[in-house]
């Protein structure tokens, strides 16, 4: 945009001058005709017409005849005119100056030749010689300074002419040199413009073929163009994205080849002691083998179907049945289901729900997932002696439940991803607790599902409370 408008700047930069020449030009040739020329032109009848009302009074003074005192009055109607238009047009302090005089001596002698008209006219002696004398001691100076108004004009004609031709050369000097420079800088301007375009899209595909060798560093930098730099930030981000998905992998494969191997080897042990006949014939030892046996299976298959239902989730593919009911027998079964393990590490469950809570619609079997996830988790965390505390209560239009620990808390570093999968806290001065990291990422997927929110505050060493509003 920066080029394109300088470029536009210098096209209309040159367009303006060259206009602004023109009209200079225009307004100085109208002046000289329209101001100049007509005073020129009047200059002429003034001087003519003094010498009309001379020579025409004079002879009605020897003649006596009226024809030559209406020739009078015409001369004097059009001196009168054409010294109106002159003061009016004159556009300089010295014309105006010998117009003042002019109108000053014009009075004067027009007052001399009407008093000898008068005389004439009643049959009054009078001093011819004197009338004639003053008549033209008044006349000439009216007619120099006529005279030099013309000069004046002459002299302005003649300059705004030599101006005119100065100008047209001065403006056709500059038109050409402001119109070569113009296109000096569009073609270097285009060129910079066309460079901008072409180096960030070469070292885009620089980058893309780094990530095509699994390269996903995350340092392509481009700041020529801020769409370019803004399609620079997307691209680092998603190098780190892909990173992150590359390190999920293979926190993936490492936890899962860990989590199912442990199940797997302990499945596999317990099936050659029964084969070679090592337990013997004790059905205790039998039946605790068994035991164990069926309590690995359960935790290899809950692991598979966790990470079966998540990849459902993720791909859009799960199917819910929303119906509108209770969430409180959801919560009461739950924490039943979870009472073996509170007994086992003497955990103080407690359970403060309102009295009127709103029905919600939702798939039962999918909550109660969700519950048992944050339930689970809790009291995993939870040390010996800990307590959690189970809360509903209805809010703005919805309901909000809440589960709190007593355990290790969550660092502030990873409350903002503690919802990913395969992700789990790093708990300082806490024994890592086995797990996949899908529950919580499980959880989130079915509460947004229901057009909820989901949401963890913590503190490091005070505790977890996991919350989760559904709407009514």
């Amino acid at each position: 945009m920066v080029g394109y408008l300088t470029i536009f700047i210098l096209v209309t930069g040159v367009s303006v001058y060259v206009i602004f020449k023109v009209h200079q030009l225009n307004s100085w040739t109208r002046h000289i005709v329209r101001t100049d020329q007509r005073i020129l032109d009047n200059a002429e009848t003034l001087k003519g017409s003094i010498l009309s009302q001379l020579e025409n009074g004079k002879k009605y003074a020897v003649s006596k005849d009226f024809q030559f005192y209406e020739q009078f009055l015409l001369a004097k109607e059009n001196f009168n005119q054409a010294f109106s238009e002159v003061f009016f047009i004159a556009d300089t302090p010295e014309k105006k100056d010998s117009l003042k005089r002019i109108e000053a001596s014009y009075r004067r002698f027009l007052s001399l030749i009407e008093e000898e008209i008068e005389d004439v006219i009643f049959n009054r002696p009078y001093p011819t010689g004197y009338y004639e004398q003053e008549i033209r001691d008044v006349a000439d100076p009216i007619l120099e300074e006529v005279e030099k108004v013309a000069t004046y004009s002459r002299q302005d004609f003649h300059r705004r002419l030599k101006q005119l031709e100065e100008s047209g050369a001065t403006a056709r000097t500059l038109t050409i040199l402001i119109s070569a420079v113009a296109f000096v800088l569009v073609i270097a301007i285009s060129l910079l413009i066309t460079r901008s375009i072409t180096k960030p899209f070469t070292l885009l595909m620089d980058k893309t073929k780094e990530i095509s060798r699994g390269v996903f560093n995350s340092d392509l930098n481009v700041s020529s163009l801020p769409e370019f730099s803004e399609l620079a930030g997307y691209f680092n981000a998603m190098c780190r994205q892909l990173k992150t998905v590359d390190k999920m992998k293979s926190d993936f494969f490492s936890t899962m080849s860990h989590e199912l191997r442990t199940p797997l080897a302990s499945i596999k042990e317990g099936v050659s002691l029964l084969k070679d006949g090592m337990v013997g014939t004790s059905l205790d030892k039998q039946e605790k083998l068994l035991n164990i046996l069926t309590m690995e299976t359960n935790r290899l298959i809950g692991q598979v179907n966790s990470f079966l239902d998540l990849s459902k989730m993720e791909a859009g593919m799960m199917t819910y049945h929303f119906e509108q009911d209770s969430l409180i027998p959801l919560i009461k079964q739950a924490m039943t289901e979870m009472v073996p393990l509170v007994e086992a590490k003497k955990i103080r469950f407690e359970a403060t729900m309102a009295e009127e809570l709103p029905n919600v619609r939702m798939d039962g079997e999918r909550i109660l997932q969700a519950l048992r996830n944050l339930i689970g988790n809790a009291l995993k965390f939870t040390p010996e002696g800990g307590r959690v505390k189970i809360s509903a209560r209805p809010v703005d239009q919805g309901l909000e439940v809440s589960v709190a620990d007593t355990g290790p808390g969550i660092p502030k570093e990873d409350v903002t991803t503690i919802f990913e999968k395969f992700h789990q806290a790093s708990l300082k001065n806490s024994e890592r607790t086995n797990g996949t990291g899908l529950g919580l990422a499980i959880v989130k997927y079915i509460i947004t599902a229901h057009r909820g929110k989901v949401w963890v505050e913590s503190e490091a060493g005070r505790g977890s409370t996991f919350i989760f509003v559904l709407p009514a």
